[in-house]
């Protein structure tokens, strides 16, 4: 999957590329700085997901996306703009989506998870997965998990898999957590760290930590997990505090 990013600000490109890329991390992500890189990348190259920003300094993201749209018809694309108000505007202009900036991890993934599953004419959640269980490879066996059982689930430290905690069980599997991130998030999974991923309905607390940091337990668990910075802000809108 190839995914172009055309943005003037050079933060917030970069903030947008790793959210796309803590998505789907296989897809070749290509930037543009202003509207004519943009236009040179679009004419180059043939893309499956576009994210264009409203203001570009050179020319309108408008105008950059009403050229794509006739370079290559079947990219969908996204508007990113700090102003809601633009939102009208993109559905004027058949756009399939837009975010809002500063951009939640949680809505981007919502996008890229709906108009990936589109474009592929697949379904955008792994059919490993139904919506009350999930199948895991641990100790040479294939073992039903249902999701509710499911506490966290954290890196096992060697970068080759995961581990799953359950209230009564632990389980080790080859899966990344990137790969259960994007799995389990529409299932009210949250990922609190690089390493960890946990179901929000479990938390028990969340708490002042080190370094002016915060953490949380699990309900059950007496296991401390720390909370990423960058992460805390999503976490809090997931838990609507």
């Amino acid at each position: 999957m190839r995914i172009a990013v055309i943005d003037d600000e050079k933060y917030s490109r970069s903030e947008l590329i790793h959210q796309i890329r803590e998505v789907l991390p296989q897809a070749e992500v290509l930037e543009a700085a202003n509207g004519a890189q943009g236009l040179k990348l679009l004419d180059r190259n043939s893309f499956d997901l576009l994210f264009i920003d409203i203001h570009l300094g050179d020319m309108e993201g408008t105008t950059v996306a009403s050229l794509a749209r006739k370079i290559n018809p079947k990219s969908k694309i996204v508007f990113a703009t700090a102003y809601s108000e633009y939102a009208v505007r993109a559905f004027e202009l058949q756009i399939d989506d837009y975010i809002l900036k500063p951009f939640d991890p949680c809505r981007i993934r919502q996008v890229i998870h709906r108009l990936v599953g589109e474009n592929s004419g697949t379904a955008s959640v792994s059919p490993a997965l139904s919506p009350t269980r999930l199948a895991v490879t641990s100790s040479r066996r294939t073992v039903l998990l249902n999701l509710d059982s499911i506490l966290y689930i954290e890196t096992d430290g060697s970068g080759r898999g995961c581990i799953l905690h359950t209230l009564e069980e632990r389980y080790n599997d080859n899966t990344t957590l990137g790969e259960y991130e994007s799995r389990l998030s529409p299932y009210g999974f949250y990922r609190i760290h690089k390493t960890c991923l946990v179901q929000l309905k479990h938390i028990q607390d969340i708490f002042s930590w080190t370094n002016n940091g915060f953490a949380l337990r699990m309900q059950g668990r007496s296991d401390i997990l720390p909370i990423g910075r960058e992460r805390l802000k999503g976490l809090r809108q997931r838990l609507e505090i």
